[in-house]
């Protein structure tokens, strides 16, 4: 092809091109290790002087295939999958932190996030910052540090929904000479494209709606290549000095736009081997084949349900970004494609959290599990459940009040969705 694919071709195509007489579907390569005809092979393939499989723990086929996909997806020059999307943020963090280093986040992110850089990365020695997302650019400049490596947050923050302005972030990362990572767990790259407007790393949680279907847990990072890590030499050393481990090669010498996938690869999973399993990343490979039907019916029936929701008399609050009286609708219209970001959305029940928690035990079609983004409605108590380890001001902070609903639409019938949230509303 001679044009830059579709993102509906990307999800069906890309990733595996079979050879003649090769499957037509991605195989499973569901082997630990790869056989080589001679020792000297198996050892330029350890010091990075060949590309090959040689142990699933660094690379595999079938994830190498899937990570692929996700790259185009993304519009990046290179992709690792994780284990979990935990993993997947944990990496992309530590690949450019170390001991004694400094890193700023959006406050409003993922509960568990929220922990990990909190507690976690400070443990080892790592610290962050915390800015609201929405502050002016001078007040979130001042957060700033000579020690700092990159600034974090989410396109759509979860469960807070919350819409980060990527290239405003991105100007303020790049205007202190670090790179921009980017969440982009909820929106995917069918309604967002981060790199579009100035991020440098996406990271994904593809157990949510890349998956699609709740059955594998995994996480991906994509580069998008364009951060200059030698302009910022002496900032990031892990990148662009020589690695001991590796007899002193120096990454963004040898591998250019493709040095810090393959740092996080080489390096960072070659010790840690968050690596998922060919079958799950198998499994993701199915639920990305149609990630591009399923996100724009996401959308559509979590409109009607917003829509629903903000006129009925027992909801105290509702947050979607599709609703023109949200605060981010103008920015939501511009970042997002059509306008559209994603299946999730929260609102508060008049009466405080207790009335919220029984509206919650009272549908019969949502169900409560500690999920969200897959095909089936789905709901949850932040407070309760996902964000419990925070404190009531930790809480606030993140974006999370207390009778917060987190409401996953899934693809059913938008009718039927409707319907349970009446019958749970009548009880009430």
């Amino acid at each position: 092809m001679t044009h830059p694919l579709h993102p509906e071709t990307i999800c069906v195509q890309a990733g595996w091109t079979p050879g003649k007489g090769e499957p037509r579907v991605l195989p499973i390569y569901q082997s630990t290790t790869f056989k080589y005809d001679t020792s000297e092979q198996m050892a330029k393939l350890f010091d990075l002087e060949e590309q090959g499989f040689f142990y699933t723990r660094l690379q595999n086929p079938t994830n190498e295939a899937v990570a692929s996909k996700i790259a185009q997806l993304e519009g990046g020059v290179a992709a690792i999958l994780t284990s979990s999307g935990q993993a997947a943020v944990l990496f992309s963090i530590i690949n450019l932190c170390e001991a004694g280093d400094h890193f700023i986040s959006t406050s409003a992110i993922y509960g568990g996030t929220f922990n990990l850089m909190s507690v976690t990365l400070k443990k080892l020695g790592i610290e962050v910052t915390f800015v609201d997302q929405d502050a002016p650019r001078e007040d979130i400049i001042k957060a700033f540090r000579p020690n700092t490596k990159l600034l974090f947050g989410e396109t759509l923050s979860n469960p807070s929904l919350n819409v980060l302005d990527i290239a405003k972030m991105a100007d303020i990362a790049h205007s202190q000479g670090v790179p921009l990572i980017v969440d982009n767990t909820f929106a995917t790259p069918i309604n967002c494209r981060p790199f579009d407007f100035g991020a440098d790393i996406v990271v994904h949680s593809t157990t949510k709606y890349m998956d699609g279907h709740a059955m594998a847990v995994g996480g991906a990072i994509v580069d998008s290549g364009r951060f200059d890590w030698e302009a910022h030499s002496s900032q990031f050393p892990g990148l662009t000095q020589p690695d001991p481990s590796y007899h002193g090669l120096a990454y963004t010498k040898k591998f250019g736009k493709m040095a810090y996938i393959t740092k996080a690869t080489a390096q960072l999973m070659r010790d840690l081997g968050a690596i998922p399993s060919p079958m799950n990343s198998f499994l993701l490979n199915i639920g990305l084949e149609t990630l591009h039907l399923r996100m724009p019916r996401h959308c559509e029936n979590a409109q009607k349900v917003a829509e629903f929701l903000e006129k009925h008399p027992d909801v105290a609050w509702i947050n979607y970004p599709g609703l023109p009286s949200n605060p981010h609708y103008e920015l939501a219209q511009k970042q997002f494609k059509n306008g559209q970001s994603c299946g999730v959305v929260t609102f508060g029940i008049k009466g405080g959290r207790d009335r919220s928690i029984k509206f919650i035990d009272s549908l019969k079609l949502a169900a409560i599990v500690t999920h969200v983004a897959d095909s089936r409605t789905c709901v949850l108590h932040p407070a309760s459940h996902t964000h419990r380890q925070l404190t009531d001001e930790q809480l606030l902070e993140a974006g999370v009040k207390p009778d917060l609903i987190r409401f996953s639409v899934g693809t059913e019938a938008a009718e039927d969705i409707i319907a349970d949230l009446q019958q749970a509303f009548a009880q009430i």
